[in-house]
């Protein structure tokens, strides 16, 4: 198995890319294989992972010939997303080993078998696609930061029952398309099949603390949908007063009436 360099990126590019479209970019180029939500791409010198979440997991390849497949990758996607990037170094354990290894940025792969670049490059993959989430999480909960500021501040509420309700209907599709995603972020079935290789995605979902920030990403979820919950019950509050205020008023003036009627 050869490589370029001992270079490994992982890049997230589009929320969706259709493994049939890139079979046929590429077919007659490389030699390929399919795993479910994954297809291989192997180069005369490096290896490329697609997968169908849109993300791109590069080991060993051109830096310029990775341009170029990225281009042709991006112009096949569905719904392009802000380019998101981690880079790594590999290289093969020198003795007899097992388990992988992890020195700061460096993977010491214990073989460098497709089935093992696989199984790393589902973590990989996984990593940088949550980290797309926890964007996506970040951005809403600081687009949103004022109005815990204005409601601690004087009391009350900072926006109407309108803009209130707008801002709860493009939440709830955000939270959607995380949730819809979400399947992109379990433990892919190919590598529950094998334990060898579980062992490696294990290994590196736990250096990239997948499950820590998928949770710490559902909390965030929940933080935002509590904070828009409260402003609607002190809206509701608010009009139901004022509803009843109105009720006391309406009742006090027709009895004032019949009074001096």
């Amino acid at each position: 198995m050869s490589f370029f360099n001992d270079s490994a990126e992982v890049i997230a590019f589009a929320a969706q890319i259709d493994l049939d479209e890139v079979k046929a970019q590429f077919e007659k180029l490389f030699i390929m294989q399919r795993y479910r939500d994954v297809m291989h791409i192997e180069m005369p010198k490096g290896h490329l992972f697609v997968f169908d979440y849109g993300v791109l997991v590069t080991w060993g390849v051109n830096p310029a010939k990775q341009e170029q497949y990225l281009v042709k990758l991006k112009a096949i996607a569905k719904e392009m997303n802000p380019v998101q990037i981690d880079k790594y170094h590999f290289l093969k354990a020198d003795k007899e080993a097992t388990q992988l290894a992890i020195i700061q940025d460096k993977l010491v792969l214990p073989n460098l078998k497709v089935d093992s670049l696989l199984a790393l490059s589902h973590a990989l993959a996984q990593s940088v696609k949550l980290q797309h989430f926890e964007s996506r999480a970040e951005q809403t909960i600081s687009s949103n930061q004022y109005l815990t500021t204005t409601l601690a501040k004087t009391g009350t509420s900072p926006i109407n029952r309108k803009a209130l309700a707008k801002l709860r209907a493009q939440f709830f599709q955000t939270k959607s398309d995380i949730l819809l995603q979400y399947r992109s972020l379990g433990a892919p079935e190919f590598v529950v099949n094998f334990p060898a290789m579980e062992q490696l995605y294990l290994d590196l979902s736990m250096h990239v603390a997948l499950k820590a920030r998928i949770e710490f990403l559902n909390r965030k979820l929940q933080t935002i949908q509590d904070l828009y919950d409260l402003f609607a019950e002190e809206q509701n509050y608010t009009h139901f007063s004022f509803l009843a205020w109105t009720t006391i008023i309406l009742i006090t003036t027709i009895m004032l009436l019949l009074l001096f009627k």
